[in-house]
C-alpha cells in the first residue's frame, strides 16, 4: 500500500479490549490518520456494532472529512451490513487486511500497543467513565505533546497542522 502524503487520505482502525476492576469487559475502537499518526478517537464502551462504528466515523467525519480510504481486519463489525452501507454511501474505500496479518495494519496496531503498555497496563478502571476520561486524557497527550521520530521530531497534531500550512502556501503560489 502507498504511503499517505497528506492528511486524510487513509485512516486505519482497529478495536483494543480490557476489563474494569468487577471484571466486566470493554473495548475501546482507535482510529488513526496513516499520515500524521493522529488519532482523532478511542471510543470505549462495552459493545461496539457496526451502528455505532459508523455513527462514530461519521462524527469523525464532521470535524475533518471522510478519508479515502479506511483499512481495519475483517471483523464482524467492520463487516456488517451496517458498514457496508456506511462505506457505499459516504464512497469510502475499504480495505481488509489479510485475516491472521495485523502487521499489514501496522500503524493503528502501533498505537494499540502504546496504548495498551502505557495507559491500560498503568490503571485499574473501577467504571466506564473512568476509563473513559483516563484513555482520552492519554491520548490528548499522544497527540498534542509527545513527539515522534517518524513525524521529524513533531507531535502528530503539528505534523497535521504543519501539513496544512504547507498546501495553504503552495496554493497560494499558484
Amino acid at each position: 500500500m502507498a504511503v499517505p502524503q497528506d492528511p486524510n487520505q487513509r485512516c486505519s482502525l482497529s478495536f483494543v479490549s480490557d476489563t474494569l476492576v468487577d471484571g466486566r469487559r470493554f473495548c475501546i475502537l482507535c482510529v488513526i490518520d496513516d499520515f500524521s499518526r493522529e488519532c482523532p478517537a478511542t471510543v470505549v464502551d462495552t459493545s461496539l456494532s457496526g451502528h455505532r462504528v459508523a455513527r462514530e466515523l461519521d462524527r469523525i467525519a464532521d470535524m475533518r472529512g471522510f478519508p479515502c480510504m479506511v483499512v481495519s481486519d475483517n471483523g464482524t463489525e467492520l463487516t456488517s451490513n451496517a458498514m457496508l452501507t456506511w462505506q457505499e454511501d459516504r464512497q469510502v474505500e475499504w480495505h481488509y487486511i489479510a485475516p491472521g496479518k495485523p502487521m499489514q495494519n501496522g500503524l493503528v496496531e502501533s498505537f494499540n500497543g502504546r496504548l495498551r503498555d502505557e495507559c491500560l497496563n498503568e490503571h485499574l478502571f473501577p467504571n466506564l467513565r473512568h476509563a473513559r476520561h483516563l484513555i482520552a486524557a492519554w491520548r490528548d497527550d499522544y497527540n498534542n505533546h509527545r513527539p515522534h521520530t517518524s513525524l521529524d521530531g513533531l507531535t502528530p497534531r503539528e505534523y497535521h497542522q504543519r501539513s496544512r500550512e504547507d498546501q495553504n502556501l503552495n496554493s497560494a503560489n499558484l
